[in-house]
This record gives structure tokens, sequence and C-alpha cells, in this order.
């Protein structure tokens, strides 16, 4: 019980901070995207404060074998760049240049009922479908050729 509600109120804290700095708001982030036009820097400043927040946990986190709530700790291995994570930091890249949206502040402005935010989510899930299918077939090719 412990971990559902330590994660519910972390998704909340989350929510709350992508609302008060105006991230679930695509026009605020299509500004910052608009290098040539009228540019906002303030995502900028929500990124330094997240990746400030993230390099700190993560330095914590790495000393761990369990978290604060006695959970396992599954820090990412994978060191290695390669075409599948360039192709999906492309697709990703394009989409929230299109919408605006990311999936964090997608499913907030979901929440406030913002419909452009509904058609992303469906479209987020759809892609998420896709990748699912693609990526057992895949698995189930390398697997019968082995």
């Amino acid at each position: 019980m412990l971990p559902v509600l330590t994660s519910l109120l972390a998704g909340l804290l989350f929510g709350l901070g992508l609302i008060v700095s105006g991230m679930a708001d695509p026009a605020k982030v299509l500004g910052f995207l608009d290098l040539a036009g009228a540019w906002d820097p303030s995502l900028a400043f929500v990124m330094l404060g997240a990746i400030a927040v993230g390099v700190l946990a993560f330095f914590v986190a790495r000393e761990r074998t369990v978290s604060l709530i006695g959970a396992e700790m599954k820090l990412p291995t994978a060191r290695h760049i390669d075409r599948r994570l360039l192709a999906g930091s492309t697709l990703f890249g394009i989409g929230w240049g299109i919408a605006g949206f990311c999936p964090g502040p997608g499913l907030v402005a979901l929440g406030m009922g913002e419909f452009k935010a509904f058609v992303f989510v469906a479209a987020m899930l759809a892609g998420m479908g896709l990748f699912e299918l693609v990526e057992r077939r895949r698995q189930a090719a390398v697997a019968h050729a082995a």
C-alpha cells in the first residue's frame, strides 16, 4: 500500500509542478521551441531545475540497494546509443514540436479537460500499442532465428 500511496503523491506533486510552471500549456512549450520568433526561455529554467533534482536523486540512488520506502532499486544499466534510441528520440522530438505536449504534461492537460490533450494521449497510446506489437514480432523473429 505504501508504494502505491507514495507513487500517487509523487505523481500529484509532479502534475502540480507542471501546472504551476505552465508546462501543461502547449503554447508555452511551442514558445520555447520557436527560436526564430517570440522565444520563451522559461522551459529552459524548468528543465535546468528538473535536471538538478534528477542528478541529486541519481547520485543518492546509486549508493542504495533499496528505496526510502523499502522497494528494490532498479536503475537503468544501458549505456549504448543505437539506431532504435536515435529513432525514438527523433520521433519524440517531432511529436513534442507538433503537439507541444510530452507524456507528463499531456496527461496533466487531459486531466484539466483540454481537448488537444485528449487527441495527443489517444495518439500516444496508439503509438505505444504499435510499438508493443512491432517489438513482440521482432523478438519472436529473433527467438525463431536462434
